[in-house]
């Protein structure tokens, strides 16, 4: 029997995620559901600022949360109860998300600096003397680093809060696409003792916090129509922003979305290949969360007049996926189709366009834009074997 650090390690053959995982993701259903409703209340460029400082905080302790998974042993009931108690940490963020610029700024920022600090110092007491502990000791010496601005940050008043909070998220997110270089320690690219990466299991993860992001837009959808009286032009758009949502699956899960985990294990170089797809399913859950705002506005005005900032959500939203996703596609295949950069710029040259149109048509534009990817993406996979993963190197 393994003692001891060695315990705590996730063993090969074990589940590829765990039930206590999937528990996990469930808080950040309020979470993101949170994050649209704020910049529904704030659709200017201070709001969409804030909102994005805010989606890089909860994505910073799910991918952290994704790595200690990762590494660690969900069925061991230290780690258990570690990440139940990251889960509630990130239950209190989400709770003071709404007033986190505003009145609930020290609860937001502490909750954050307390669940991943507290977390990875005690993986780092935990695993002393095993090599599977340095890669959380760079975890904790960024999560230290960044702590200064956010508490500082909290006790600031407008203006200097959203500066320390944009330089808190930036010092971590900068430090992960550099390989989180940490003094004695070096950079983590080609750590492979350090990082045993399970390609499946991160492979996996990521498709069921994509598939939660999701979720939002078919909740806000729901929620929207419920509170209708179910008019034909309320279903009506209620129908065009199920098929955006189905439309959004299709294109992420077509070829590079099932083929994440054997990219990974192709990769010569697994952590720099997990950083890369972890942005670009950033940029997808950002363009999903400005999706579910476009999906509220278009069912509560279908035939309104479209404000430019409403336009900006509602073609920005799917911009934003597709740019997402031409980079996950670089990432397993090495190359971007056609189709992910004819769309985005579609969707940039209409966005004038359409300043006159109600959202209504706004929506079916974009619809019409994605349906488009997903054809050609059908066309070009007929009638040719599967391509294989061949990430850049």
């Amino acid at each position: 029997m393994t003692s001891g650090a060695a315990a705590l390690l996730r063993r090969p053959g074990e589940p590829q995620a765990t039930f206590l995982e999937l528990f996990f993701d469930l808080v950040f259903v309020l979470a993101l559901v949170s994050l649209s409703h704020k910049l529904l209340d704030d659709l200017t460029w201070k709001g969409a600022l804030q909102t994005l400082v805010l989606l890089l905080a909860l994505w910073l302790v799910w991918i952290h949360t994704a790595g200690f998974t990762d590494r660690l042993d969900s069925e061991h009931r230290v780690i258990q109860v570690l990440v139940i108690a990251t889960m509630f940490g990130t239950l209190l963020m989400a709770a003071a998300l709404p007033e986190a610029f505003g009145e609930q700024g020290l609860f937001f920022a502490g909750a954050y600096v307390v669940t991943q600090v507290g977390r990875t110092a005690v993986v780092v007491v935990l695993l002393r003397g095993n090599e599977a502990g340095a890669a959380f000791a760079r975890s904790l010496f960024w999560s230290g680093v960044s702590a200064v601005p956010w508490i500082a940050g909290a006790l600031a008043p407008g203006t200097t809060r959203e500066v320390l909070w944009v330089l808190a998220v930036a010092a971590e997110a900068i430090a992960l696409a550099l390989g989180v270089p940490t003094p004695r320690l070096g950079r983590a690219y080609m750590r492979v003792a350090e990082y045993a990466i399970s390609g499946a299991h991160q492979a996996e993860r990521y498709r069921q916090i994509f598939i939660i992001a999701l979720g939002e837009p078919i909740l806000v959808t729901g929620l929207a129509l419920s509170r209708s009286s179910l008019e034909f032009d309320r279903v009506a758009a209620g129908v065009v922003a199920f098929a955006t949502t189905a439309l959004l699956w299709w294109i992420y899960i077509h070829r590079a979305g099932a083929l994440l985990a054997q990219a990974l294990a192709a990769a010569s170089d697994p952590v720099r290949a997990l950083i890369w797809s972890l942005y670009a399913h950033l940029t997808m859950i950002a363009g999903i969360v400005a999706i579910a705002v476009g999906v509220e506005l278009v069912i509560e005005h279908p035939f309104g007049h479209a404000q430019p900032a409403w336009i900006a959500v509602m073609l920005g939203g799917p911009a934003l996926f597709l740019a997402g996703r031409g980079m996950f596609e670089y990432g397993v295949f090495g190359r971007v189709s056609r189709s992910r950069v004819i769309g985005v710029l579609l969707l940039a040259a209409i966005a004038p366009a359409v300043i006159l149109l109600p959202p209504m048509a706004v929506a079916v534009a974009s619809v019409l834009v994605l349906a488009g990817i997903a054809v050609a993406d059908a066309s070009r996979a007929r009638g040719r074997p599967p391509e294989a993963p061949s990430p850049p190197h």
